[in-house]
């Protein structure tokens, strides 16, 4: 039987720029999806894989050194909110299918229901919702 854990709403952690950091990020939302009774869902599923993309495009592109990213992660019972925030320059894009690489943001795009990215002061934030029902509550 899987035993929820009552956690709040909000949950956001920095991360180093290093490459351990995207598996921490993927284990830190698989603990929230456990918390929110999510975990193991093709919900679950699909965040954690997106969770990764996006740490992996702040890490590659986004935080220049000595810097840091923040992942933020929001579910209300209804949605489930995916955000990273990071300090570098640029606005990423979804690639053709013809490029060679890229394609984390065409999965993102594929996966979630919407995304999106919005300014931040130094940087950008890069964000994907879910649609999703808490099994915890």
């Amino acid at each position: 039987m899987n035993e929820t854990i009552q956690l709040p709403p909000l949950r956001e952690k920095f991360f180093r720029r290093e490459r351990r950091s995207v598996p921490a990020a993927r284990q830190f939302a698989y603990e929230a999806l456990v918390g929110w009774g999510l975990a193991g869902t093709a919900v679950g599923d699909d965040v954690l894989l997106c969770v990764s993309e996006l740490a992996t495009n702040a890490l590659v592109h986004g935080v220049p050194p000595g810097r840091h990213f923040l992942v933020f992660l929001r579910c209300d019972g209804h949605v489930l909110r995916v955000e990273v925030h990071d300090s570098g320059p640029g606005v990423p894009r979804v690639v053709d299918e013809r490029d060679e690489g890229g394609r984390g943001l065409l999965l993102v795009a594929a996966l979630s229901d919407k995304w999106g990215v919005g300014e931040r002061d130094l940087g950008k934030v890069v964000w994907c919702e879910f649609a999703c029902l808490r099994t915890g509550t």
